[in-house]
C-alpha cells in the first residue's frame, strides 16, 4: 500500500493574477501559505486486472476493466484523469490494476484548492509506485497540464505548485508557463502570530468558483478597465505582503489584506454577495482586523485575522449570524506534497 499526502494552500495575496490570460500578458504574482488540511490518496497494486475508484468525501466507488485509456466523465473524473495521464506518460501505454482511494480534510468548494491539491497527492503516490522523476516544479506543472488541459478544469496555477512545495512561498507567472517559486524564510514569532491571530469560517459550498473564473479571464480579454487595475492592483499587493511577512509589520500586514480584498471585489461581479458581505461586517463588529473571502469568491472559507484573545468571540459571532457555517483554527506546514509505503 501506498500513501501520500499534500498540504493546502491559504492565499496571502496576489490571487487570481495566476489565471490566464492575466498572467500570460502581464505576468502574475502570488503570495500563499500551506496550511495544516491535507488531501489525501491511497493506491494499492491489484492482480485483479481491475481499476477501482474510491472518494470518501463524495461517497463514490467506481471499477472498471484495467485499460490504456478510461473514458472520461463522472464524478470520479480527476482521479480517471490522472490513471490516463500516468498510463500515457509514464507506463508505455500499459493499463495498470490498481485501487485508488481519496479524501480531503475539508469540504469540497473551500476555496482552498483542494481539487488542485488531490491531483498532487494522486500523483505523487504515483511517483512511488513507478519510481518516476518528478522533483517538485514537474510535480506541480504535471499536476496543472492534467486539471486545467486534460480535465478542463477552470482556474489558476499556484494551487498545484502550493501543494508541491509547501511553506511560504512568494511565486511568479509569466509568459508560456513560466514559473518561479521563491519559498520565504519567515520568522518563527511572525508565524506564530499569525496562526494565533487566524480564523478559517467556512460560509457553504462555492458553487460558482468556475463561472467567477471565466469572468475574470473574459474580463481581461475585453480589456475591462475596472477589473484590469484591481488585477494590477492585487498583484502589487503581494509584493508589499511579502515585504511585510518577512518584515514581521503586522499593521501593514492588516492593510494590505483589506486593500486586496477591496481590490478582488472588483474583479468580476459574483466573487462577493449579500451572505458574504455580512459575515464580513459581523466579523469586523466583533474584533477582527481584517478578513478576505479564500480562493475565487462567491463561498468556500473566509480568513480573518484577529486578536488571539478575542478570536473565540470572533467565531461565536459568525456562528450566530450565519447558520450551517463552521469555524476551523489552523496552523501552517513547512513540508509539501510526499509519499510513503505502508507494510
Amino acid at each position: 500500500m501506498i500513501r501520500s499526502r499534500a498540504p493546502l494552500r491559504l492565499g496571502l495575496a496576489g490571487g487570481g493574477t495566476d489565471v490566464s490570460p492575466y498572467c500570460d500578458e502581464f505576468g502574475g504574482a502570488i503570495l500563499n501559505a500551506t496550511i495544516s488540511y491535507y488531501a489525501y490518496a491511497g493506491l494499492e497494486p491489484l492482480n485483479t486486472g481491475q481499476v477501482e475508484f474510491a472518494s470518501a468525501d463524495l461517497r463514490a466507488h467506481e471499477s472498471y476493466p484495467a485499460s490504456e485509456f478510461l473514458e472520461p466523465g463522472g464524478r470520479l473524473n480527476l482521479l480517471k484523469a490522472v490513471y490516463n495521464h500516468v498510463v500515457k506518460n509514464f507506463n508505455h501505454g500499459k493499463p495498470l490494476s490498481l485501487r485508488m482511494s481519496t479524501r480531503v480534510d475539508v469540504p469540497p468548494g473551500s476555496g482552498l484548492g483542494s481539487s488542485s491539491t488531490l491531483v498532487v497527492a494522486m500523483l505523487a503516490a504515483y511517483v512511488e509506485l513507478l519510481n518516476l522523476p518528478l522533483g517538485d516544479y514537474e510535480l506541480a506543472h504535471t499536476a496543472f497540464v492534467i486539471e486545467r488541459e486534460e480535465a478542463g478544469l477552470q482556474g489558476g496555477k499556484q494551487d498545484q505548485y502550493a501543494a508541491a512545495f509547501g511553506g511560504f512561498n512568494f511565486m511568479e507567472f509569466g509568459s508560456n508557463g513560466h514559473v518561479l517559486v521563491n519559498p520565504l524564510r519567515v520568522k518563527n514569532w511572525v508565524i506564530s502570530e499569525l496562526e494565533a491571530s487566524l480564523l478559517l469560517y467556512f460560509t457553504g459550498n462555492s458553487r460558482a468558483s468556475e463561472d467567477i473564473i471565466q469572468e475574470q479571464s473574459r474580463n481581461v480579454r475585453e480589456r475591462n478597465e475596472i477589473a484590469l487595475d484591481a488585477m494590477h492592483s492585487i498583484k502589487e499587493e503581494a509584493f508589499h505582503m511579502k515585504e511585510s511577512l518577512l518584515r514581521g509589520d503586522f499593521q501593514r500586514l492588516h492593510d494590505v489584506l483589506r486593500s486586496s480584498w477591496e481590490s478582488k471585489k472588483r474583479m468580476a461581479s459574483r466573487i462577493t454577495n449579500e451572505r458574504i458581505d455580512r459575515l464580513y461586517a459581523c466579523a469586523l463588529d466583533a474584533g477582527a482586523y481584517c478578513g478576505r473571502i479564500s480562493g475565487a469568491g462567491g463561498g468556500g472559507f473566509m480568513m480573518f485575522l484577529t486578536d488571539p484573545i478575542q478570536k473565540d468571540n470572533v467565531a461565536a459571532a459568525l456562528q450566530s449570524s450565519h447558520e450551517g457555517g463552521l469555524a476551523y483554527g489552523c496552523n501552517f506546514t513547512a513540508e509539501g506534497a510526499h509519499a510513503w509505503r505502508v507494510p
